[in-house]
């Protein structure tokens, strides 16, 4: 069973290399996910470690950005909207920002920053010391238990963080509303979900999904592509972090171009 990346396999370019192998190993984690299902007992804590990490720890901060998300669009937007005579605009504009574009990719941007960098350097350090050899000579899969755990971990804290933070975002930005316009909170919040749509729901949810897989895997990749020098580990947390953050990027320009071809 090959896990380890090897930057000298092949011909090809070093990108595309890293490309496929990073695909080939999200379809090999994708495949042990029904071993980990009926095992769950033996790794479960694993995985609720890292929801805890990832969700319930990083609550304070999303909820401090969702707040100021809300309170800035409702700031500059409220006031620019009267003039135009569009106040009713400003629903949209909060669901447009807050649900289906800034928070999915800003909780992802939290993620990145907690997990991605955690994930990597402790699977590197795994790598260095030679437990993941350790575990292979025991007959135990690394992938199901290592890797599919932090996997689902990060995907479903990302998918919970992402809901709290439009939940939060939402609710919290009527605070700056009712200063502004005094807005008594049965006409706020029916006219946000006169506003909100179940293609909103479903392009956040996606991306979140997806966000999270990427950052998991890439964050695991990256710490099992060192090979035995320590100086290696904070290496792979940083490579971890910037390539997260690009294909998150890169998914959210994709999903937000389909979502306005084909959903609306």
């Amino acid at each position: 069973m090959v896990i380890y990346y090897n930057e000298n396999m092949g011909d090809l370019s070093a990108g595309v290399r890293r490309l496929f192998y990073t695909l080939g190993f999200f379809t090999r984690t994708l495949k042990a996910v029904g071993s980990f299902i009926k095992r769950w007992k033996v790794s479960a804590k694993i995985m609720v470690m890292q929801i805890l990490f990832t969700f319930v720890q990083a609550l304070g901060i999303s909820s401090l950005l969702a707040l100021g998300i809300g309170a800035s669009v409702n700031v500059i937007g409220i006031p620019f909207l009267e003039k135009i005579s569009q106040q009713q605009l400003i629903y949209s504009l909060l669901i447009i920002i807050i649900t289906r574009e800034l928070g999915p990719l800003l909780t992802a941007f939290i993620v990145i920053a907690r997990s991605a960098t955690a994930i990597a350097t402790e699977t590197a350090g795994m790598v260095i010391s030679h437990e993941i050899e350790a575990y292979i000579s025991v007959g135990v899969d690394p992938i199901e238990h290592l890797v599919v755990p932090r996997f689902l971990g990060v995907t479903i804290s990302l998918v919970l963080l992402n809901i709290y933070f439009s939940v939060f975002g939402l609710a919290g930005s009527y605070i700056i509303a009712r200063i502004f316009n005094n807005l008594p909170a049965d006409f706020y919040f029916y006219n946000l979900l006169q506003n909100l749509s179940v293609q909103d729901i479903f392009i956040s949810a996606v991306k979140s999904m997806a966000f999270g897989m990427i950052i998991s895997i890439v964050a695991i990749t990256e710490g099992l592509a060192v090979e035995r020098a320590r100086t290696e580990v904070p290496v792979a947390g940083l490579k971890a972090v910037s390539n997260a953050f690009a294909g998150c990027i890169v998914v959210a320009i994709i999903l937000s171009a389909m979502y306005y071809m084909v959903l609306v």
